[in-house]
């Protein structure tokens, strides 16, 4: 087998050390049936990223994250990349100009969808009237935008082929956000809506029995809140697909900051993904690399080593570089920054000479700050196949300096 077992924990790739102590405190809080680590981890909020741990009849909210069901979808089209390349440039304006990123709406197009009349808002009903209100209108406000940090719009050109693809990558936005840090506070026994004290990257998981009603309630909306980044994700492509006069052919739409009930080892369990591909035999999955290197379409194998790895896969390539070594800090009354080891001219440099049309981004999602996603997907050839290889040739994302309290 590739991984490691380190305390207990079954870790794919280089070990990380501070994700590793976070990963084994998962691994000694609550019943846990097995703790992993995928090879793009890297510290996180409790559980660390590209970090997966199954539990038995629990569930946990900061296991999640606040950025529920973060996830990709990407389409393949019947144009091929060389087609729109004399005009990419007017195309990642226009994209640039309809999809919104950061914190507001680049238009007022209202948004409605069939979602805002599930019957799972009654959760927040019981939780209170105001906030079952106050969250299904920032629902409403914002579905459809993707928001800032690691979070974007893409033009791929398949390897090989020449095909164009178009993916994305955000999840629910504010509703989320809320709804993660209303449930955490519920459980510390605070207000949905209280402001929650500073949390430690380090501290356990806080965990829900699925028995119990608050625990049955925080699997209800997250579920919700999984549909609601499924139809916003939806909603981008398609106006991405309007703007390009095509339409898709073949389409690959996953979650990974998700929690999913699944048999493993005999059991039901809960397979709590952070930053992590479900990847069970025959599933399709989108990994996504940094905007200098590739990203792929994956299928799950039917292996013994994916059968050890809980059917679970990387996400990305993971990150080598903290948003603040990489840009520096930022001083929100100057709108400056200082300290940053990345500079917009090295940036700038590295994406033209992977002949990429950037529009937005700042240094810290600069390739730099990321491991090469190949060496990621190495150490898990036993688990998945890639079956597309997809070089970016247009990459849109908030600008440098957005303020985005809900980015991942």
């Amino acid at each position: 087998m590739a991984y490691q077992l380190i305390n207990g924990v079954r870790v794919w790739g280089t070990p990380d050390e501070g994700a590793l102590a976070q990963a084994k405190t998962c691994a000694e809080t609550g019943r846990v049936v097995q703790a992993l680590l995928m090879a793009d981890h890297h510290k996180g909020y409790s559980q660390p990223i590209g970090g997966v741990v199954a539990y038995e009849g629990q569930i946990s909210p900061s296991g999640v994250g606040y950025d529920i069901a973060c996830g990709n979808k990407a389409v393949r089209t019947p144009l091929m990349a060389e087609e729109i390349k004399p005009r990419l440039s007017k195309i990642m304006d226009k994209i640039a100009r309809r999809i919104s990123f950061g914190i507001g709406r680049v238009n007022e197009e209202r948004v409605d969808h069939a979602l805002f009349d599930d019957p799972d808002w009654d959760v927040y009903q019981a939780v209170g009237l105001q906030e079952h209100d106050k969250l299904k209108a920032l629902a409403r406000d914002q579905l459809g935008t993707v928001g800032s940090g690691n979070h974007f719009v893409d033009l791929f050109e398949e390897v090989g082929t020449g095909r164009l693809w178009i993916a994305n990558h955000f999840g629910s936005r504010g509703f989320g956000h809320k709804t993660a840090s209303g449930f955490l506070n519920l459980a510390a026994g605070r207000p949905f809506l209280a402001n929650a004290p500073g949390e430690h990257m380090d501290q356990p998981p806080v965990l829900l029995d699925l028995s119990s009603e608050l625990g049955d309630m925080y699997y209800r909306a997250m579920q919700l809140a999984g549909r609601y980044a499924y139809a916003g994700r939806d909603y981008v492509i398609d106006q991405v697909l309007a703007i390009l006069g095509t339409q898709a052919e073949l389409e690959v739409h996953n979650h990974h900051n998700y929690a999913w009930k699944e048999q493993h080892e005999g059991k039901e369990v809960m397979v709590v993904r952070k930053g992590a591909t479900p990847s069970a035999p025959g599933q399709i999955g989108f990994i996504g690399g940094s905007m200098g290197d590739i990203s792929v379409i994956v299928r799950g194998k039917d292996s013994a080593e994916n059968k050890e790895a809980f059917y679970s896969t990387v996400h990305g390539a993971g990150r080598i570089m903290s948003r603040t070594q990489a840009a520096g800090k930022m001083n929100w009354k100057t709108k400056t920054r200082r300290g940053g080891q990345i500079t917009p001219e090295q940036m700038m440099e590295a994406v033209r000479s992977y002949g990429v049309e950037l529009r937005g981004a700042g240094t810290d999602e600069s390739p730099f700050v990321y491991r090469k996603l190949q060496e990621v997907l190495d150490a898990h050839a036993d688990t998945i196949d890639v079956l597309h290889v997809l070089k970016p040739i247009g990459v849109c994302m908030a600008g440098a300096d957005e303020f985005d309290p809900y980015k991942d």
